[in-house]
């Protein structure tokens, strides 16, 4: 009896466990194993000896269930994605900006209590959440429009209208935004919950728009119109509700200051011993004039003997005391004592600020069009004058909108009495200085929500102090839930309404559809890229 011999083969069965061969699969997809193999796994023998084979590793996993699988993958990547970042941001942080400060030493905090770890767990079982609700609801749908569930249908007619509903997965799948809640409630989860509602607000408006609700609106109707209200409202938080007021705002305003608020004087000039209210003191003056109904600027130059200043105003001496004697509103003297014209004030303004403020943006935008750097080899002049193009008009709306706001102030002293809107003129002022947005109405749709997400943030922290509505424990959690299932509604019924292609790849990649933009493939069939461009300044 002849005994058959089998030499070694490639097709040895693995020594690996089923156990680590089954959990491979929530790593790594066929086709990843697949490079991974080729490039790294077969140049070791010994690793070629306890791992499966490409054909042994996707035979093994035919017929199953890959959905749950490349869930699980997407989710520990971007929890590890999320906690690698934040943590090399805090590293970067440190020697950015702590350079030559003393910091105070954070408490030490257990791991999974630490607000970097909370975040990334919340932002990856979102996704995991998204996706497992997104296919059940999808499944659960399919199976009530069976014939089998026709009598579930009969008995329960309003549940099965819900759940039958072609919106029934995208509303559903929005529930796994109360993940949020495993974040810290601070303020990065506030911002996270009206940076959703304004994207909710725009991409609604963006599907209204397309199926034909603003055919007659005017010509300069556009999202620009969000700027003077929201230059208002941040104007007025600034001066009187400063605590309630986005500090980096606040901080890019004196910064560019121009001819308004007059720092300290050089040592040789002025000691360093003797007091020098600084600019945020200055600004908190204009409030207490402004509830004090703007009293007048006497000069002590003239009357030396007089008392010139009220007692709660008495820290701005160092800058109104030597004021010039022609000034006649105690405003002025404190917002430019040397020069009694607040035209020529204006005026110098901006010949002291539009520099700087170019300069700032036009390191800024160079910097953001990089990624584009196929546009400049391809069109090099049209590009850079496009761009060129573009850090004038903004320069000039930021630069208009903060002289503005200043020289109103100056203006409503020489126009208007002084017991007239005394608090409430720096909201007008902050208007009129907001209307300089127009210049940017074609391509400043990015920069008038900000502004807009800034002041409703503004709004409803200055309401909460001063007693106008209450905060609801969880609101911002509850907000960003029904924020994400207008997005998501949005996106079922029309994907062009959703008008940011990083938007797009983002919810696909929640529902599971890959990174890939669907509208790629038909941007040139119906329009799509024309109707983008144009949505960027309306």
């Amino acid at each position: 009896m002849a005994t058959s011999s089998k030499g070694p083969s490639s097709e040895k069965p693995s020594k690996a466990s089923p156990v680590p061969r089954a959990a491979l699969r929530y790593i790594v997809s066929p086709q990843e194993y697949k490079v991974l193999h080729q490039y790294i796994l077969s140049r070791s023998p010994t690793l070629q000896r306890n791992v499966p084979t490409v054909a042994r590793y996707e035979a093994a996993l035919v017929g199953k269930d890959h959905y749950n699988a490349a869930a699980v993958r997407a989710t520990a990547r971007v929890f590890v994605a999320a906690q690698t970042g934040l943590k090399a941001w805090e590293l970067m942080s440190k020697v950015l900006f702590s350079r030559g400060k003393a910091v105070a030493p954070k408490p030490k905090q257990a791991f999974f209590r630490s607000t970097n770890f909370r975040l990334s767990l919340s932002v990856s079982s979102i996704l995991l959440f998204h996706r497992l609700l997104y296919r059940f609801f999808t499944r659960l749908r399919a199976n009530l429009l069976t014939p089998d569930a026709r009598p579930f249908r009969i008995r329960n007619p309003k549940v099965s209208r819900g759940l039958t509903s072609e919106l029934a997965p995208a509303v559903g799948a929005s529930l796994a935004g109360f993940l949020l809640g495993l974040c810290p409630s601070d303020q990065l989860r506030v911002t996270v919950a009206i940076y959703a509602l304004s994207r909710a607000a725009e991409f609604w408006y963006n599907k209204l728009e397309d199926d034909g609700w603003f055919k007659a609106r005017p010509w300069w109707f556009g999202s620009w119109l969000l700027m003077p209200l929201s230059c208002g409202q941040l104007l007025h938080a600034f001066v009187f509700d400063r605590d309630c007021f986005p500090k980096p705002y606040g901080d890019f305003i004196m910064k560019y200051r121009g001819s308004y608020i007059p720092s300290r004087p050089p040592a040789a000039d002025y000691p360093s011993s003797l007091p020098w209210p600084g600019v945020y003191p200055v600004v908190d003056s204009l409030s207490t004039m402004a509830k004090t109904k703007w009293p007048p600027f006497i000069s002590p130059i003239l009357f030396p003997n007089l008392k010139v200043l009220p007692t709660s105003l008495s820290y701005i001496a160092p800058i109104t005391d030597p004021a010039h004697p022609a000034i006649k509103a105690l405003s002025c003297a404190v917002l430019h004592p040397q020069d009694p014209s607040c035209l020529r004030t204006y005026v110098t303004y901006y010949i002291r600020a539009f520099p700087a403020i170019v300069k700032f943006f036009a390191l800024f935008m160079s910097a953001m069009a990089l990624p584009r750097y196929r546009a400049f080899y391809e069109k090099p002049f049209k590009t850079l004058d496009k761009l060129a193009k573009s850090i004038l008009r903004m320069s000039l709306f930021v630069t208009g909108a903060i002289g503005t706001a200043w020289g109103c102030i100056c203006l409503f002293q020489n126009i208007l009495p002084r017991t007239f809107l005394p608090t409430q003129r720096f909201f007008v002022g902050g208007f009129v200085g907001g209307l300089w947005g127009f210049l940017e109405r074609s391509s400043g749709r990015g920069q008038f929500l900000y502004s807009a997400r800034s002041s409703l943030d503004s709004t409803w922290k200055v309401g909460v102090k001063r007693g106008w509505w209450r905060g609801v424990r969880g609101g911002d959690v509850w907000l960003f839930v029904a924020s994400l299932a207008v997005v998501n509604v949005v996106f079922e019924r029309d994907a062009r309404a959703v008008s940011s292609g990083i938007g797009r790849r983002g919810l696909g990649f929640l529902r599971g559809e890959g990174f890939a933009d669907r509208l790629k493939s038909e941007s040139s069939q119906d329009g799509t890229e024309h109707r983008q461009a144009q949505r960027k300044g309306s």
